[in-house]
């Protein structure tokens, strides 16, 4: 409909609970168990590692979202900064990355229900009803999503306040009613030593728990002052998140029984496992706060799965608006809503249901390919301060330090997708690589020519995805194991820096289209 722009309705409070709410989803649930079995009482490092790393990106782009205030901002920046085919590519990583999501949600919510319908799930994977009702769960968050965006906005704040409650409630209680000091020593800190550490970042929940940071920077463009609101959101947001997670790691492990720990950390198991929390509250004979999780089991996951499928249907619709994706997706209702980009968003998440019914497997395949969506806003950053230089262009929020911490938000956002494991890799990598030769085949077939292709701005990301693929693969996690956690995070760190020096140089030399939207919502 011609007219109809996204509304500018997203407050201060509205993007710092869009934010805590991506964050506060199934992660709260399902990832203190399953970081305990990886890293055992060391979990709690984890958690602080994880949200630290998160936290260097989260400052990257509090700076960069500032400066262009756009809905689906994240793929805007690789294509100002570095042309059309680089954006093209890190649209499908994004993509991936944003719709996988909703799926995991519902996928949490059958899970905790499977406790009082068995047949939903059997050990954990979802059987034929348990799939259709994640599939009705996720036509619940799109058809909510149709609203105007104060609305979803509104209703995402007063579940936000259920979800802040029930877990600041159950540190309370489970620390008051049990606390077993000997679970932090009986099998030792740190069962599975540093390794255990660094896996369970990436493969417990912990870092797609904390990607939900981004849903305040997707919402950019509809926030009446993004200069005041964007920072205090995805800062706050992500700090916030760190005490709270390390808080429920702690009370976690301390409430344990004796008994469950029997067998070692690697087999924890008490009544009611496969809702952790809930179960572990019945065993302390604590049915009142057993009760609560239960209803938040529904509660945290489908808050989260709203946000997330409001953002997805952003980036999709910054997508198609930056010619990335057909045109007809940047359609919007009467209320400014991008309906085409919403049913997008749901049919590709119910392709991840199938070969993914399993919660964890879900959130280690996203955990590394967010990470990696992410990972190019230090690059962006790096080579905006050469190219649009401060004088000229002033920034609203300005990263300190940012020749230091930009490169270290690098490195670190490429250690998660290695402590991921090669399985994981192999999967992403490849489904990249036959996305990219697709997208030349038909490129070819339509145009008879690749030379259009914007082929220096995206020089880089052939030995950027290249090399990290072959560094995991050497690793010691599914790999050769020829590196190990210290020498591969060392190989890392190298790798990280060189490829920054060669993304500076593939950067447009003079972003004529970052200068003319600077600092601009539309």
């Amino acid at each position: 409909m011609t007219g109809i722009t996204l509304r500018r309705e997203a407050g201060p409070l509205g993007l710092l609970f869009a934010s805590i709410g991506g964050m506060v989803g199934s992660g709260w649930l399902f990832g203190a168990l399953n970081a305990a079995k990886i890293a055992g009482p060391a979990a709690m490092i984890s958690w602080v590692i994880g949200g630290l790393a998160v936290l260097l990106l989260a400052f990257v782009y509090a700076e960069l979202s500032t400066m262009f205030p756009r809905p689906g901002a994240v793929i805007l920046f690789p294509q100002l900064c570095f042309g059309d085919l680089a954006a093209q590519i890190m649209s499908w990583v994004n993509f991936l990355a944003y719709v996988a999501v909703s799926p995991v949600e519902a996928v949490a919510v059958v899970s905790y229900a499977a406790n009082f319908w068995p047949g939903l799930a059997q050990a954990g994977v979802l059987t034929g009803p348990g799939l259709a009702a994640a599939v009705a769960l996720m036509a619940l968050f799109v058809v909510i999503n149709m609203f105007a965006i104060r609305l979803v906005l509104a209703v995402n704040n007063a579940i936000t306040w259920w979800k802040l409650a029930v877990p600041a409630g159950t540190v309370a209680a489970l620390m008051a009613v049990h606390f077993r000091a000997q679970n932090f020593t009986q099998f030792g800190f740190a069962p599975a030593g540093a390794g255990g550490v660094l896996a369970a970042v990436s493969g417990s929940g912990i870092i797609f728990t904390y990607l939900g940071f981004r849903q305040a920077i997707e919402l950019a463009g509809e926030s009446g002052n993004p200069h005041r609101n964007l920072p205090f959101a995805i800062i706050g947001s992500v700090l916030f998140c760190i005490l709270l997670y390390a808080g429920l790691q702690l009370a976690f492990i301390a409430a344990l029984p004796p008994q469950a720990l029997a067998h070692g950390w690697a087999e924890l198991k008490f009544p009611g496992v496969s809702g952790p929390f809930a179960g572990l509250a019945a065993t302390l004979g604590l049915p009142w706060l057993a009760a609560a999780l239960y209803a938040d089991a529904a509660i945290s996951p489908s808050g989260a799965g709203i946000i997330y499928n409001t953002t997805a249907a952003r980036v999709i619709y910054a997508s198609a608006h930056g010619g990335l994706m057909p045109r007809r997706l940047t359609r919007l209702s009467g209320s400014g809503v991008p309906l085409a980009s919403l049913g997008l968003a749901f049919a590709a998440g119910l392709l991840f249901l199938l070969p993914l019914p399993s919660w964890r497997q879900l959130v280690t395949y996203i955990s590394s390919i967010g990470v990696l969506a992410y990972g190019t806003g230090p690059v962006v950053l790096a080579c905006f301060r050469a190219t649009l230089p401060e004088a000229q262009f002033p920034r609203p929020f300005r990263l300190a330090a940012a020749r230091v911490l930009a490169p270290a938000a690098f490195i670190v956002g490429n250690l998660v997708v290695f402590w991921a494991g090669a399985a994981v890799t192999n999967h992403l990598f490849g489904a990249l690589l036959a996305a990219f030769l697709a997208y030349c085949g038909w490129q070819l077939a339509t145009r008879k020519t690749l030379r259009h292709l914007q082929w220096r701005g995206a020089a880089w990301l052939l030995p950027y995805f290249a090399g990290l693929w072959l560094i995991t693969w050497l690793g010691p996690l599914h790999g050769l194991g020829w590196l190990g956690q210290g020498s591969g995070a060392a190989a890392i760190a190298v790798f990280s820096v060189l490829i920054l020096a060669l993304a500076r140089r593939c950067a447009l030399p003079d972003p004529a289209a970052a200068k003319a939207r600077f600092g601009h919502a539309s």
